[in-house]
């Protein structure tokens, strides 16, 4: 499972995890999670199924376009299942790779401390 927004660092984890499920014989989960622009708090205030359902479009389309990106479509010799959530991707990764034999794969974003590993 991969986290992708459509940063450097996201497409740099799409490969790996791609990687790692052409290499397991895995499903390759790839997740992007979205909230409302103006926040969550707000929409419930004022809710617009139309305006979401925009919205969820946009996330989608931004999810087709890391991978167009990062592999000129679906990558070679995997099997992928894209998903578009309405959550904070935290939030989101973490509950969808909620199994024991689940993998994660997250990027790091530029002038962030770590491992250096995606």
């Amino acid at each position: 499972m991969v986290g992708v927004s459509g940063s450097p660092a996201s497409l740099a984890a799409l490969r790996a995890a791609a990687e790692q499920a052409r290499r397991g014989g895995r499903v390759l989960v790839a997740v992007l999670a979205w909230e409302p622009p103006e926040g969550e708090a707000r929409y419930l205030r004022h809710p617009d199924p139309e305006w979401a359902r925009h919205w969820w479009g946009e996330a989608r389309a931004r999810l087709d376009r890391a991978f167009d990106t990062a592999f000129g479509g679906a990558p070679p010799g995997v099997t992928v299942e894209r998903r578009v959530v309405r959550s904070r991707p935290g939030s989101a990764l973490c509950e969808l790779a909620s199994h024991p034999d689940d993998l994660l794969v997250l990027g790091a974003r530029a002038g962030r401390r770590g491992t250096g590993q995606t």
